[in-house]
């Protein structure tokens, strides 16, 4: 039961994830229907500009014989130019089969010309190179109309997207941006937030339990000095004096936890070295425990209570895992700039799923445990050592090994 919020977060997380795919994918797909129905509207006022065109040259060629035909056949020309005018956003370009531009509008030419030109000999030879090549290009798309003037006369009607065209494309990919840099924004606000709370409460309780620790053993101390007047013999006196300094040990840590830790020079090799022979005597003797240590010493800035309590913590975790019975082995090794530290044990082994799990507070797979060990080694080394910590390999019913990477000091 008390993994249950983990894997609730796990699978919240994939739910999250694909309904916002999902969501992302019917967004995408309303704005494509909507940019193509635009686009067909397009086309169809490029057919109804085409068919303007057409009739308008064929209306130029009828012959009237009358003023009211005349003033018929004008006002139908009128109509068709008004008709050809009123396209004020789609670029177009009119050519005959030689590739010759016979009309083009809404074009922004590199050099100034009139607002409308029909005749592109008038042009300079920067704004005909510059249709010229837009022709080129147009030729190669699917946005153009052949218009049949008459038998063995034809012309072709190219255009572009207009403006809103083009700006509704890109728009669903610049809104999708925004709203993915809005998701980020808010989700690393409320991370950092939410950080920026455990470690308050980290330190209030690692003060408090260090405050609230140190008047008892301040008074066993006092104790212990009176206990041999009181005629408590030696060898008695000398082992509750060591549980004593094994309290004060403790309550020094949640004093160093609660604040910036003084780093200092230490040799890793001795802080583990210590941490092991400390543990080694505490251990089942039906447990195969060794410390390989490599050759030499490893300088590196620490603090040592501390990391002895991360040792510590690691070791008890390899104790329960093996449930009695199996092998605990702790190396050191150097790759590159970093002291490394592994410790195996051949226990019940992690999920690869629950990897990253085994560090969240609260995480346990014990019946009596608060799931606070590896949070503890966690913080301590990633943010006063500016280390890492993790599960390097796992596999259920043959072991895990934890390591430790810090780096050396220069």
């Amino acid at each position: 039961m008390k993994t249950n919020i983990y894997e609730i977060r796990r699978y919240g997380r994939w739910v999250l994830l694909t309904a916002a795919v999902v969501l992302a994918a019917v967004f995408l797909y309303l704005s494509d229907r909507l940019i193509k129905d635009l686009g067909r509207q397009e086309r169809e006022r490029m057919e109804i500009w085409a068919n303007a065109t057409k009739q308008s040259v064929n209306m130029i060629g009828v012959v009237v014989t009358d003023s009211a035909s005349m003033q018929a056949v004008n006002e139908e020309i009128d109509f068709l130019l008004e008709i050809m005018q009123s396209n004020t956003t789609i670029p177009v370009l009119l050519a005959d089969d030689d590739d010759n531009i016979l009309l083009f509008r809404n074009f922004s030419l590199p050099e100034a010309a009139p607002d409308e030109a029909y005749s592109v000999e008038e042009l300079s030879r920067a704004n005909r190179d510059f249709l010229n090549a837009k022709l080129s290009k147009m030729r190669l798309t699917t946005n153009v109309i052949h218009i049949t003037i008459e038998p063995g006369v034809n012309q072709h009607l190219y255009y572009e997207d207009s403006t809103l065209l083009k700006r509704m494309s890109y728009y669903p990919y610049v809104q999708l941006g925004v709203m993915l840099m809005f998701i980020l924004v808010v989700y690393f606000a409320v991370v950092s937030t939410k950080k920026a709370e455990q470690n308050k409460v980290w330190v209030g309780l690692s003060k408090e339990t260090a405050h609230q620790l140190g008047t008892p053993i301040s008074s066993l101390m006092a104790w212990m000095e009176l206990l041999p007047d009181l005629g408590v013999d030696a060898e008695t006196v000398g082992e509750m004096n060591k549980d004593v300094q094994r309290l004060s040990t403790i309550a020094s840590r949640f004093s160093k936890i609660g604040s910036e830790p003084k780093m200092e020079d230490e040799d890793l090799n001795a802080v583990v070295g210590k941490a092991s022979a400390y543990m080694a005597t505490r251990i089942s003797p039906r447990i195969e425990f060794s410390a390989q240590l490599c050759p030499g010493s490893l300088p590196v800035k620490a603090c040592a209570p501390l990391f002895e309590w991360v040792m510590e913590n690691l070791l008890k975790n390899a104790v329960d895992a093996t449930e009695g019975h199996g092998r605990i082995t702790v190396t050191t090794s150097v790759e590159r700039d970093r002291a490394i530290i592994d410790v195996t044990d051949t226990g019940k082994g992690i999920p690869r799923k629950e990897f990253d799990n085994v560090f969240s507070a609260g995480y346990t797979t014990k019946k009596r445990g608060w799931g606070l060990g590896l949070t503890l080694a966690k913080r301590i080394i990633e943010q006063y050592h500016r280390g890492k910590i993790y599960v390097k390999q796992s596999t259920v019913g043959q072991g895990t090994t934890f390591r430790i990477e810090i780096p050396l000091a220069r």
